[in-house]
């Protein structure tokens, strides 16, 4: 259990793509309206419970319910289809709630930054790295995510309303494309 600084670039790195907070940005914007805003702290926190404990105990918990990784995988694809969908067509699919502290936790922290993609890389990443690494990267990660969800105000002003629903509309196609991937990758293992 000793710090690798090659470990943690490339553990940080992969996190990083998997999470995709830069990307996620619309999302979040478009969340932060329904909801009435985001607490981007306990966001942060809660996300960063997600991915320490499911370091720790994720496949025995999984195991514990009866739930393969396969099937958490595409219960997740399956909620961020949706969320995709509404972005792209504008409609709403998800029932808003004007209560902050319900969308922190869903879909905010699960399964927009913790999700079943980020869930299975970090128990993935287990197997050939340290966990010292892994925990570093998790945190430099949530950093970055803490800083995205408390900057959606200026790159909102920045964007414009014509530029975030452009961008709305484009993130929306890749989120849909994401979950068809992570949808695609385990329905092979599916039922096993």
């Amino acid at each position: 259990m000793k710090f690798d600084l090659q470990q943690f670039l490339t553990v940080s790195f992969t996190l990083f793509a998997v999470i995709d907070a830069i990307g996620s940005i619309p999302l979040f914007i478009s969340i932060k309206y329904k909801m009435g805003g985001i607490n981007a702290t306990k966001a942060t926190l809660i996300s960063g419970l997600f991915m320490v404990g499911f370091l720790f105990i994720g496949e025995a918990f999984l195991s514990l319910l009866g739930v393969t990784v396969n099937a958490f995988a595409l219960a997740g694809s399956i909620v961020i289809f949706l969320l995709g969908l509404e972005m792209v067509l504008g409609h709403e699919i998800f029932k808003s709630e004007k209560d902050v502290r319900a969308g922190t936790v869903v879909p905010i922290a699960f399964p927009v930054i913790a999700g079943s993609g980020t869930l299975t890389t970090v128990m993935s990443l287990k197997a050939n790295f340290a966990t010292v690494n892994i925990l570093l990267g998790i945190l430099v990660n949530l950093v970055l995510v803490f800083v995205v969800l408390k900057s959606l105000n200026l790159i909102e002003r920045a964007l414009g309303e014509a530029g975030l629903i452009a961008v709305r509309k484009f993130f929306g196609v890749i989120l849909l494309a994401i979950a068809v991937r992570i949808f695609g990758s385990n329905m092979s293992g599916f039922g096993t």
